[in-house]
């Protein structure tokens, strides 16, 4: 077969795939688009390599091992019974256990926890560290509930996720709407459940009770490190860069504070009602203790911050000129328009600090432009990074400094770039990170696939 020919059937087979995950799962956009993204990267691995077509591999991929839903009966405050929904998916346990986080949030639905989990699959590969991929839910929404009713519905989503995770299965984590509060509660509700000190079922957990120094910070200090990578490459470094960072929870706000401690000039950030514009800098102080501490809106940093200005619509934080810009809130919050906006306002690089933060269209236009662009797989892994390096200190009983875990952290974000840069240069897309970095995760899983036999 010749070289065109086995380049336009492996795009028809990536194509046959992406066409029975849109069948097999109507009505699920998100899935969808983590799917065709991913799919469109392998086209030259496939055309070279034919054997993960013949081992069925891309076939087994987009199909989850396991996914679960379930009730979650609860007592408001008013003594009044509500239900939500419960979700969690054991997508793929090739190299270790499922390892993912647990989000709550009215917008979870079954395709956005297929979503997470598969891009959690090459994600904790790029790792290299022995995660499989998983991920789980709830449209539990913790805004505006007492501490009462987080806790009353928290522990009744563990009384039945329980029975599906275990240190050497399941390991979740924290994610939108799940904190260290949320957490701790999950956790006390396990041991009361389980009747013992099992450290390792969860991640994210407090450092009294077997968390990790760093896991806090990881996935936003992480972000940065990647896109200090990046700017490295290019002879720039982020001194003196003029740098946005959408939303303002956990990952967001460590991104600012490393950014920060790297020479950035800040000057915005944002919830899902607004963003705040701060010309001296945002004061990362002020935002962890309107959102950490009091879990007050973004717009209360006015009132610390005189010359600071707040805006109505979380959207229009990307017409602000930038160097650098960090969307570090939810899924699809960047698209076209804000991406050619960005461009013309002189943005120099990308780093998408949550999950698929950027639209496909987005996406594929920074690539097109040569704009430094770092994708979650790969600049969103040091949450995941850590959460492992918290499961080993579990396993050997022991506590890591910060300093330790922050400078483990920084060699795998250092690790994760130059293995998607490899792998970009090896298939003839050098300088693409979002090709790089779905040919290096999926290599690592679809190689383990076919050693373990068909699983």
């Amino acid at each position: 077969m010749s070289e065109s020919s086995a380049a336009l059937a492996a795009q028809n087979y990536v194509e046959s795939i992406y066409g029975q995950v849109v069948s097999r799962n109507p009505n699920e956009p998100e899935f969808h688009q983590a799917v065709q993204e991913f799919l469109h990267s392998l086209v030259p691995v496939l055309t070279e390599h034919p054997k993960y077509q013949e081992h069925g591999i891309l076939e087994r991929l987009v199909e989850p091992e396991r996914m679960v839903s379930f009730r979650v009966p609860w007592v408001d405050d008013r003594g009044q019974v509500q239900v939500n929904r419960g979700f969690r998916v054991q997508f793929n346990s090739t190299l270790g256990p499922y390892k993912g986080g647990i989000r709550f949030h009215p917008s979870v639905y079954g395709g956005i926890v297929k979503f997470l989990g598969f891009e959690q699959i090459f994600k904790n590969s790029l790792t290299g560290l022995p995660i499989g991929g998983g991920k789980g839910g709830s449209d539990f929404d913790p805004k505006g509930r007492s501490e009462q009713e987080v806790m009353r519905f928290t522990q009744s989503f563990m009384t039945e996720l329980y029975r599906h995770i275990g240190p050497d299965a399941d390991v979740p984590a924290g994610d939108i709407g799940v904190g260290a509060r949320e957490i701790g509660y999950m956790f006390g509700q396990y041991k009361r459940i389980r009747g013992g000190h099992e450290a390792g079922i969860l991640t994210g957990k407090g450092v009294l009770y077997g968390g990790s120094l760093g896991r806090t910070e990881a996935t936003g200090y992480g972000c940065v490190y990647f896109v200090q990578e990046m700017l490295a490459a290019k002879g720039s470094s982020f001194d003196g860069k003029r740098v946005i960072v959408s939303g303002s929870g956990n990952v967001s706000v460590y991104a600012m504070e490393k950014a920060q401690q790297l020479g950035a000039h800040v000057i915005a950030c944002s919830d899902s009602n607004g963003y705040i514009y701060d010309p001296d800098g945002i004061s990362v102080e002020i935002v962890k203790q309107l959102k950490e501490r009091d879990r007050l809106r973004i717009s209360e940093y006015v009132k610390f911050r005189p010359g600071a200005i707040y805006q109505e619509g979380c959207s229009g934080i990307w017409q602000l000129p930038c160097d650098i810009a960090l969307p570090c809130a939810t899924q699809n919050e960047l698209d076209l328009e804000a991406a050619q906006t960005l461009l013309r306002n002189g943005v120099q690089a990308i780093g998408e600090g949550a999950n698929m933060p950027c639209t496909l269209e987005a996406m594929e236009f920074f690539v097109e432009r040569g704009v430094s662009f770092g994708p979650a797989k790969a600049a969103n892994a040091g949450g995941v990074a850590v959460s492992a390096l918290e499961m080993s200190q579990n396993s050997m009983r022991l506590s890591w400094t910060f300093e330790e875990v922050d400078a483990k952290l920084q060699e795998i974000m250092k690790n994760i770039y130059t293995r998607s840069v490899q792998a970009a240069d090896e298939y003839g897309v050098s300088g693409n990170l979002v090709a790089g970095a779905n040919i290096a995760g999926f290599l690592k899983v679809a190689d383990a696939m076919i050693a373990q036999g068909i699983v």
